[in-house]
């Protein structure tokens, strides 16, 4: 859906179109979104209560904790044809309707999914895909083993669960982790706790 602008309405829309779409049931599906206005309007609040959709949203100062969506966008705007600006309304649906037409059904650069489409992991086709691979990875390595080191190669495994991105705070980065620790400070002991302190053990080069 390609819109002027982003309400609540347009929203609960777009969900119920999917939601019917994909033949979804009641208590099937969790919807996770972000916490913007319309995601969390009255519209499509009561949309999912009547859907019997359980609600999910992105965790506070987290912008990218939906590693889906966020994969679909980078790609989108790292796409070498992605204008500078769209002429209309009408440009901008054309363009993406075609862009995502290849990214789900055609483009198979995702490792996170064994090397699949999207569409291929949805619809279940890629566990018959992986079979046929591993057919033809086994054909190839019984030909020549040598071409493989002689380790029998196997296709990318097919992921079982979906995750949200790390939290910063229960993954803090390694070198952030490295100048915490290396800090001096008064209330753990393990360095100087003042400036003066910090003066004289540092040795002087004369």
């Amino acid at each position: 859906m390609g819109s002027a602008a982003e309400t609540g309405d347009l929203a609960k829309e777009f969900i119920d179109a999917a939601y019917n779409s994909q033949g979804v049931t009641k208590g099937q599906l969790t919807l996770h979104a972000d916490r913007g206005t319309s995601m969390t309007s009255k519209p499509v609040t009561q949309l999912l209560v009547d859907l019997g959709v359980a609600r999910s949203h992105s965790r506070l100062h987290v912008s990218n904790d939906n590693p889906y969506s966020e994969a679909a966008f980078k790609t989108l705007k790292y796409c070498p044809a992605f204008p500078d600006r769209f002429g209309s309304i009408e440009d901008a649906r054309t363009f993406c309707a075609a862009f995502f037409e290849h990214y789900n059904h055609v483009h198979r650069l995702y490792s996170g999914i064994g090397l699949h489409t999207p569409a291929s992991v949805h619809h279940g086709t890629a566990i018959e895909i992986r079979e046929q691979r591993a057919r033809t990875l086994d054909a190839a390595y019984n030909t020549d083993p040598t071409r493989f080191r002689h380790r029998r190669p196997s296709p990318p495994k097919l992921p079982t669960v979906a995750r949200q991105r790390p939290s910063p705070m229960r993954s803090p980065h390694p070198i952030r982790q490295l100048k915490q620790k290396s800090v001096p400070n008064d209330l753990t002991g393990s360095g100087p706790s003042n400036r003066a302190d910090l003066e004289r053990s540092t040795p002087q080069v004369a």
